[in-house]
């Protein structure tokens, strides 16, 4: 597994609307793979592997959770609205960087010092609106450097740990990631396969509705992370996915409920393969299937999804088994689409 590959893309920068550092990324490596190639008005990736059909859309998302900056105090700090959900515990004390016009400016995200907290202070909780970026700059160099509308990313390094791997935003380039290895392992499809790196699924899953509409796929096929809550407090019921156990095929979330020929196809095909899998519903939550679902008079969409832990967060973590079995059973899909009965 090329995880080289998978570091550059999670390391890439790029909030809902501003997917161009992550698009050049996604571009070099669709060239040579894919037939046909172009970027439509939103923004998405659209590459084509030319087959008899059916038609097959992947959507995976290249956006991440961030922030664009919305005022500039008189003594330099910033404050930011978010492009996406955040919990507001996972920030303090991080470290951002603030893209402006001529250059990257690293941040803190910091608050009011617990030490002169109010008692009142003290129980209320904590909300966005406490935050400011400090760019430990005179007010005059930030009011120089920094415009409204400036975007925000959260800073952190891909590592490997354990027999895990972690980094900001696996939510989801490790679905750009897994389409990307599924499309150069799966030679042998027939399918008209598109392969679709999407924008601004973060905030309202709009680069596939776009696309969806456009292409005009047969079935959908979603790649996106998973709650895996497999961690201490969690009760059996709740955890949706644990790590190592395999690619989740969900049944349903916020979103979408997926197909259930799809479903019962991706099911057999893994036991066939012997590809791990898990079966997810999760109770909040959506994907880029939601929106390929409603395209045009409607569609048969389906979501896999890689269990991920400490999702919205800088420490997001995945086991590589996933990944790869995410790829497998991509792949091996592409390669007998063509052969499915989809009528109900």
């Amino acid at each position: 597994m090329n995880l080289k590959l998978l570091q550059k893309l999670a390391e890439a920068k790029g909030t809902p609307g501003r997917e161009e550092r992550v698009r050049d990324i996604v571009i070099k490596e669709m060239k040579g793979l894919t037939d046909d190639l172009s970027v439509d008005a939103l923004g998405n990736v659209i590459g084509r592997c030319k087959g008899s059909g059916p038609k097959v859309m992947i959507a995976a998302h290249m956006d991440e959770i961030g922030f664009v900056v919305k005022h500039v105090d008189d003594q330099g700090f910033l404050r930011m609205d978010p492009s996406g959900g955040f919990d507001p515990k996972t920030l303090v004390a991080q470290r951002v960087t603030v893209h402006t016009e001529d250059e990257d400016l690293t941040g803190i995200i910091g608050t009011k010092p617990v030490h002169i907290l109010s008692d009142e202070e003290r129980k209320k909780p904590l909300e966005l609106n406490d935050l400011f970026v400090d760019l430990g700059l005179p007010a005059a160099k930030v009011k120089a450097k920094v415009s409204i509308g400036d975007f925000v990313t959260l800073e952190q390094h891909f590592k490997p740990i354990g027999d895990l791997v972690s980094c900001k935003s696996l939510d989801d380039r490790v679905g750009i990631f897994v389409m990307l290895e599924a499309v150069r392992k799966a030679s042998k499809a027939k399918a008209d396969i598109y392969a679709v790196a999407t924008v601004q699924e973060e905030v309202g899953l709009r680069g596939a509705r776009g696309a969806g509409y456009g292409i005009d796929p047969d079935v959908g096929i979603a790649l996106d992370v998973t709650v895996a809550a497999d961690v201490p407090g969690s009760k059996d019921h709740e955890m949706v996915t644990r790590l190592g156990q395999g690619v989740g095929i969900k049944i349903k979330d916020s979103s979408h409920i997926s197909d259930p020929l799809l479903v019962k196809a991706f099911k057999t095909l893994a036991q066939s393969k012997k590809i791990p899998y898990q079966l997810e519903v999760l109770p909040r939550g959506g994907t880029d299937a939601g929106a390929m679902q409603m395209a045009r008079e409607g569609k048969a969409v389906i979501t896999l999804s890689i269990p991920t832990r400490y999702l919205h967060s800088v420490v997001e973590a995945a086991h590589p088994k996933d990944i790869q079995a995410g790829i497998d059973l991509l792949a091996a899909y592409l390669e007998v689409a063509h052969k499915q009965d989809l009528s109900k």
